[in-house]
């Protein structure tokens, strides 16, 4: 709910900001984060595609970290509660969280529930959170390219393990962030 109504704060901002030309250059404690994962990562964002719109980014990204997909968008929780809303990757602590695509800096902070938390605004609308960070990288407001390291992995969010736990949301909605990967 605190998330929800942070993104929907954070959208009503973006969408009273003039247009600027693109730049150039929770998880629950109990969960799927201590299962055996349903996949594997290894491929992670490269720059490139900075200032192309997000909309059209669709089945090209690519996720922000190496590791372990732990559950699926969508489905249960392990103990009930709400289903997840986002992707836990389980990574080694330390290890880069990049940005998915170019953007600015919405919010870097810490949020209870979510721990150290980065939401970057792609425009459009959409908006990535990347959220369990050991230390985050970037500052409210600092421009972001595709592929830039943003935080590094960690357990802030009171995860079982290390990782990070992601979402993508288009009008403060999340949306399933599988039908966006490559």
């Amino acid at each position: 709910q605190r998330l929800s109504e942070l993104v929907a704060r954070l959208a009503k901002l973006a969408a009273a900001k003039p247009k600027a030309p693109p730049r150039q250059a929770p998880a629950s404690k109990k969960g799927a984060t201590g299962s055996k994962p349903l996949a594997v990562n290894t491929a992670v964002p490269e720059p490139g595609r900075d200032g192309t719109p997000f909309s059209r980014l669709k089945g090209l990204l690519r996720l922000p970290v190496a590791g372990e997909l732990m559950n699926k968008f969508g489905t249960p929780r392990e103990g009930g509660g709400v289903s997840w809303k986002g992707l836990f990757i389980r990574a080694p602590e330390g290890a880069e969280v990049r940005a998915v695509a170019g953007g600015t800096v919405a919010f870097a902070d810490w949020l209870r529930g979510f721990g150290n938390l980065v939401i970057v605004d792609h425009g459009e609308g959409y908006m990535s959170l990347y959220s369990n960070n050991e230390s985050l990288y970037k500052q409210a407001g600092e421009p972001v390219k595709t592929g830039e390291a943003i935080a590094s992995v960690g357990n802030s969010g009171g995860q079982e393990s290390s990782g990070v736990y992601f979402e993508l949301r288009h009008q403060s909605r999340p949306i399933n962030p599988m039908a966006w990967i490559k």
